[in-house]
């Protein structure tokens, strides 16, 4: 049974008032790949009367009225999604679909969704408590850099105006927050959960043992306080050893509660096992349903968090780099479910998380100690603590394919290629290759120049060069025809011109034509837009060359594509920019033909005759 979405569903269920009202700039989708289906259901479970107010109007706060006035609070989210990458391109185009609208329709939430919610919630009704959370929340906590805006903008608490930030994956500090709000406690009185932020007077700030950051003011006038500030904001964001983080806005002070502990086991399974309808509502039917419910209506999430902790990828600030897992017995039972759907096919779409083959935390030492500041996992080359099992991710598929009435069970989120190739025998990638993959697998090498790579925090080419040459080798003894699809990516702090020459090359080299091909696109909360924006790495403090103009960025781009006839002529150009026009002509090495002569325009001579004559009996 769905929650309420209206006045009349409240009344259905005979209550008189609700405890939260839950706001989404996504259609309502009760399935545990929407953060707002979770937290409602935890809620739900706790005995809190709670309602959906899916996608309300944002020019004023009548919807905010819909449900009357709520007795703890309102809890706002923007989305699965930051509403800016929901609403616009890495080129800053706006989108003409929104795949979490019904219909796919774009236009449905405001730009900067969870400010706008906060503000129209606080007109509606003053004094009633507003936590907002979600991705865009949670990535936007501090003083950032917002791209769209082209400028750094205080933390998301402070511009909309609400009482408490909630980041990370919400549950325990959710059900915190209610169960205080719940006995009477004033939200301004409640400071100290962890996986919070809220914001209090400096003159009522008292100090502690805590990670100063650079203020807001600080790191909208020097780039450098604003590198300084990411790194402390990364290397602190650890539920075991992390520290509070405060950052002066003003006359206000930000504190950023170190983050809550992820969730154990037990309670993992009992969150994805809570009786959520696992569809868009009815109410969209009409409407062409909901695009992104699609692929993730039969997948499922065994894990959270990612060691991998890509510079350009959020997940890592958000979900942390510590692996959780959900039981092999859990993931059964929701697979044994799908079998009882009338819309279930026999598929499971995806057997995954923020990276598919991490079922175990990288060292048994980030139990105790937590993950290691500022170094990575995998990248530049695999730490020697690094622990690599995939024995219990086997043994999870394997028992889903025996489940009867399951036809195939795919892995379609991010392989760790990298991680792969250290097992110690082939049995994993063998088994994947042979029942888990659709004819195409997808890998993320995203560049093949190392220097862009280490920016990326990326593991070498020649990572991916032995997985390649590995993986057809087994493709081929098993009888199969099935082929890599490579994740690339152009215009990364770090990338030159020749540097994408150097990737079209091995393009070429692979025998890859990607039909769409990435930018860079500088979303909160990552070491990355860190580097475009500051033009610094924030570990070394040292110049990192940020590729920004349109022109160069398209130039990169189609040196991706460079086998498209459309692109022949900024591709040419791009090669001599770069120094590289041997790569031009019809010779075996060359990558593009280059421009044909323009044919002269009729009646008009390419020179004039008398005078090429003149010249002639002159000499």
């Amino acid at each position: 049974m769905f929650l309420p979405i209206s006045a009349a569903d409240v009344a259905q269920r005979g209550w008189s008032e609700l405890d939260f009202v839950l706001v989404t700039g996504d259609a309502y989708c009760d399935h545990p790949s929407f953060g707002i289906a979770i937290i409602s259901r935890v809620l739900e479970a706790e005995g809190y009367k709670c309602a959906i107010l899916s996608q309300p109007r944002f020019d004023r706060p009548d919807d905010f009225r819909r449900f009357g006035k709520p007795r703890l609070g309102f809890m706002i989210t923007g989305g699965n999604i930051d509403s800016m990458v929901a609403h616009y391109t890495a080129a800053r185009r706006k989108r003409s679909e929104d795949s979490y609208s019904p219909g796919g329709k774009a236009g449905l939430r405001p730009d900067r969704a969870t400010v706008v919610y906060s503000r129209l919630a606080r007109k509606a009704y003053p004094d009633v408590p507003i936590i907002i959370g979600g991705l865009e929340a949670s990535l936007r906590r501090f003083a950032h850099y917002d791209y769209w805006a082209d400028k750094v903008m205080p933390s998301i608490l402070l511009d909309s105006g609400a009482d408490i930030l909630s980041y990370g994956m919400g549950e325990n500090q959710t059900i915190e927050l209610a169960r205080r709000l719940a006995e009477g406690e004033p939200v301004s009185q409640i400071l100290d959960v962890r996986g919070t932020c809220v914001a209090v007077p400096i003159s009522e700030y008292t100090p502690r043992k805590v990670a100063e950051c650079p203020s807001y003011e600080q790191v909208c006038q020097s780039k450098k306080e604003y590198a300084v500030s990411c790194r402390i904001q990364q290397d602190e964001h650890d539920a075991v050893r992390g520290k509070t983080i405060i950052q002066r806005h003003g006359d206000k002070m930000l504190i950023c509660n170190p983050p809550m502990p992820p969730l154990p086991q037990e309670q993992f399974d009992r969150v994805y096992e809570l009786p959520y309808e696992r569809r868009a509502h009815p109410c969209y039917d009409e409407q062409g349903g909901v695009p992104g419910m699609e692929e993730v209506e039969f997948s499922i999430i065994h894990n959270r968090g990612c060691f991998g902790a890509c510079a350009f990828c959020s997940l890592a600030f958000h979900q942390g780099r510590t692996i959780t897992t959900r039981s092999i017995e859990s993931v059964v039972r929701e697979a044994e479910s799908f079998v009882k759907n009338p819309r279930f096919k026999g598929n499971i779409h995806d057997v995954g998380g923020p990276t598919a083959n991490f079922r175990k935390p990288a060292c048994k030492k980030q139990l105790e100690h937590g993950v290691c500041k500022g170094k990575r996992c995998l990248a530049p080359t695999p730490c020697p603590n690094l622990e690599v099992d995939h024995s219990e991710y086997l043994e999870l598929l394997r028992r889903l394919r025996k489940i009867k009435g399951v036809k195939r069970v795919f892995v379609r989120s991010g392989i760790r290629f990298d991680y792969l190739m250290l097992d110690k025998d082939d049995t994993f990638m063998r088994e994947l290759i042979q029942y888990h993959v659709s004819g195409q697998l997808k890998v993320a090498p995203e560049h093949c120049s190392n220097h862009v790579l280490d920016a990326m925090g990326k593991p070498h080419i020649e990572a991916y060069r032995a997985f390649s040459k590995k993986f057809f080798r087994v493709t081929e003894e098993i009888g199969k025809e099935q082929y890599l699809v490579p994740y690339l990516m152009s215009s990364h702090p770090g990338s030159r011109l020749r540097d994408a020459v150097e990737l079209s090359l091995f393009l070429r080299e692979q025998r890859l034509r990607p039909e769409q091909v990435q930018d860079f696109y500088p979303t909160p909360g990552t070491i990355s837009t860190c580097m475009y924006y500051t033009g610094l790495d924030p570990y070394t403090l040292e110049e990192v060359y940020v590729p920004k103009k349109p022109e160069e960025k398209a130039e990169q781009r189609a040196l991706l594509q460079y086998f498209k006839p459309e692109n022949r002529e900024i591709v040419e150009r791009a090669l001599h920019k770069a120094g590289r026009s041997d790569l031009i002509g019809t010779g075996s090495g060359c990558l593009v033909r280059g421009s044909a002569p323009k044919a002269p325009q009729k009646g008009k001579p390419t020179r004039k005759p008398s005078q090429s004559r003149r010249g002639k009996n002159r000499r």
